[in-house]
């Protein structure tokens, strides 16, 4: 048996699915909708976002900031920060 099949075992996050890249992209191309929002499952948030995108067109702005800060951290940080810790905002 290999190694690695056993750590990944041993591993809490095994089976987990990191959403870093597609809520980055998502936050990027469709941050004014925030539809990356939804995707991570903050609703309230994505709802605000999509009220601020159509009223008053910062939305946009706030999602492609996000969509940056998204990307930019290590797959670990974003998955304890954002699908662990529950962070709606940056």
């Amino acid at each position: 048996m290999e190694n690695t099949k056993r750590e990944d075992w041993n591993n809490p996050r095994y089976g987990q699915e990191n959403k870093k890249v597609v809520a980055g992209i998502l936050a990027i191309l469709l941050g004014y909708l925030g539809i990356h929002k939804f995707y991570l499952g903050y609703t309230k948030e994505g709802i605000i976002q999509l009220i601020l995108g159509f009223a008053f067109g910062i939305g946009g702005i706030i999602g492609i900031i996000e969509g940056i800060i998204y990307l930019t951290k290590s797959d670990e940080e974003f998955y304890q920060t954002y699908q662990i810790g529950y962070k709606g905002w940056f």
